[in-house]
């Protein structure tokens, strides 16, 4: 029981976690009316509440109690009842209804059926519009409850490494990476830039803090209309210091995937259950140099290739497909970039300079990572900028650190909506964000 303010008692309110507690007593609950199902003399009303669907029994046996036209699908309620053990299934329990207090009423009729276990035969862009009713569905508000394990999981690993979390501004003076993907801001008269990451900002609290992250929208004018892209998308970041090599970036990254989905394992079953994923088991992540990828392709799988900067998506399912028959491994590092295909701030690999000292991430044949080591010499830093025609004067701010001494870094950028949508088998990565934008898509 619970004392109100005015000196009233009031039942217990719990969820449905709780029930097995309050076998046999009266409680509260409040939640949304999901469904109602009529049946000979008494009716099923399911209550979704903020992570379940509770089935509650109304009949005019329990109580005084009688329910009228006003109880409808879509109301919001606070049920007073009983905990009972479901006699059909016996590690549920349901709610006997003793009384609905009807909290608000909705205007309309539900134009989609968002009562059932999933949106059949529901085209992707009528749940995009549909948005703040489809994500009602179970399994749709599922998959944001993943994607909230996913991330969580990224802060807990590293906080347990000592990291600080950072937040980094959004409206920048200069592209992290520049080119055309870019969004350009009238910003009181004057030219600025929306950020295509954190990357500054992580290289400039390293000499701080030395080990950094943060998980943050980025933006990216990508005239991209695939399956696989987003103009803006959260990414989760790192940047650490003292490393001996870019492979400590990799253990890192390799150990927060682990505990992440360890994480989802013990904390998000029910969720991984009602979606049917696959969790992949994480040991030692195999590695591979770029050119050698490039020669798996061509020699192993008799593919021709046509660009030796960079992989195509095809290559990169290639190459997830090889993971997996080689070394049973759902996930792949791939290093040594070309430089030509990285940004100014990578190391070049002194052994080769026509190479980096970076990797990318490939998840079940996509790419969901890219890091790297980075320059920290100031001088080194300066004429990579300038053989790349750029003006080391556009970037005083970010080469201040440099100039001040840095240590040996580097970090990465991991998108979560790309390692939601291969961790959950979805073919479009919009299927991964809540409220996605793309070229042609900034509502709801």
């Amino acid at each position: 029981m619970m004392e109100k303010m005015d000196g009233e008692i009031e039942k217990t309110c719990v969820e449905y976690r709780d029930f097995p507690a309050y076998a046999d007593r009266e409680v509260v609950m409040k939640g949304m009316i999901h469904r109602i199902r009529e049946m000979t003399g008494f009716a099923f009303v399911i209550i979704r509440t903020a992570r379940d669907v509770v089935q509650c029994v109304y009949s005019p046996d329990f109580s005084d109690y009688r329910m009228d036209e006003k109880v409808v699908e879509g109301c919001a309620v606070k049920i007073t009842g009983k905990i009972v053990k479901d006699q059909t299934r016996e590690d549920r329990y349901e709610m006997q209804i003793h009384d609905i207090e009807v909290l608000s009423s909705p205007a309309e009729q539900m134009p989609i059926v968002i009562n059932k276990k999933q949106l059949d035969n529901i085209p992707l862009d009528l749940n995009l519009n549909m948005r703040p009713v489809t994500l009602r569905n179970p399994k749709e508000r599922a998959v944001f409850k993943i994607q909230e394990g996913i991330a969580r999981g990224f802060r807990e690993f590293l906080f347990s490494q000592n990291f600080t979390e950072i937040r980094t501004p959004k409206i920048n003076a200069q592209g992290a990476e520049g080119g055309a993907n870019i969004f350009r801001l009238d910003y009181f008269g004057k030219q600025v830039f929306l950020a295509q990451s954190p990357q500054f900002y992580k290289q400039m609290l390293v000499p701080v803090y030395e080990r950094v992250f943060e998980v943050g929208p980025v933006f990216r004018a990508e005239h991209h209309d695939t399956s696989r892209h987003l103009n803006e998308y959260v990414s989760m970041d790192f940047e650490m210091g003292f490393i001996d090599s870019f492979y400590d970036i990799m253990n890192m990254e390799t150990g927060a995937l682990k505990y992440i989905m360890a994480l989802l394992k013990k904390d998000y079953a029910p969720e991984l259950a009602l979606l049917n994923v696959d969790l992949p088991a994480i040991g030692e992540i195999p590695v591979v140099k770029f050119m050698d990828a490039k020669e798996i392709i061509t020699k192993k799988y008799k593919k021709k290739i046509t660009d030796y900067r960079d992989f195509e998506p095809e290559e990169e399912q290639i190459l997830g497909k090889w993971a997996k028959q080689e070394y049973g491994s759902d996930f792949l590092f791939v290093t040594h970039y070309p430089s030509e295909k990285r940004p100014f701030y990578a190391m070049d690999d002194p052994a080769d300079p026509a190479y980096t000292l970076s990797f990318d991430l490939l998840f079940r044949g996509i790419e969901i990572t890219t890091g790297g080591q980075r320059i920290h010499d100031y001088g080194e830093q300066v004429a990579k900028m300038r053989a790349r025609g750029m003006d080391p004067a556009d970037f005083e701010s970010y080469l201040m650190a440099h100039k001040y001494g840095m240590p040996p870094h580097g970090g990465l950028g991991l998108g979560l909506e790309r390692i939601t949508m291969h961790l959950l088998g979805f073919k479009n990565v919009r299927s991964a964000s809540m409220f996605p934008r793309d070229i042609n898509r900034v509502t709801p």
